[in-house]
């Protein structure tokens, strides 16, 4: 087995992630790939990430790319605000 393959750590962000009024559910998987939900449409986007710090850096599996920080438990993800699924500011009953 080399160095490649032994499987990392889970980062810290990883998990589910979404919007206050939980229209839009983004997943940070351990294998540095994730996959984002809108409304009752699965898999929407899906891509790889990368976190260096507090930034993450997304590449869509179409090639578009995006960027996103963390501050204050908050993931700033472009235009999105997105709080951790438990998070209160998530509301659970808005998802579909």
């Amino acid at each position: 087995m080399t160095s490649k393959d032994t499987p990392r750590d889970p980062h810290a962000y990883v998990g589910m992630w979404v919007t206050a009024d939980g229209y839009i559910r983004q997943e940070l998987l351990p294998n540095g790939r994730y996959d984002e939900a809108r409304g009752s449409r699965r898999s929407a986007y899906t891509g790889r990430y990368s976190v260096t710090g507090s930034h993450l850096d997304y590449v869509d599996d179409t090639g578009f790319t995006a960027t996103g920080d963390v501050r204050d438990g908050v993931l700033f993800h472009e235009h999105l605000v997105l709080y951790r699924e438990d998070d209160p500011r998530a509301r659970k009953g808005a998802r579909p």
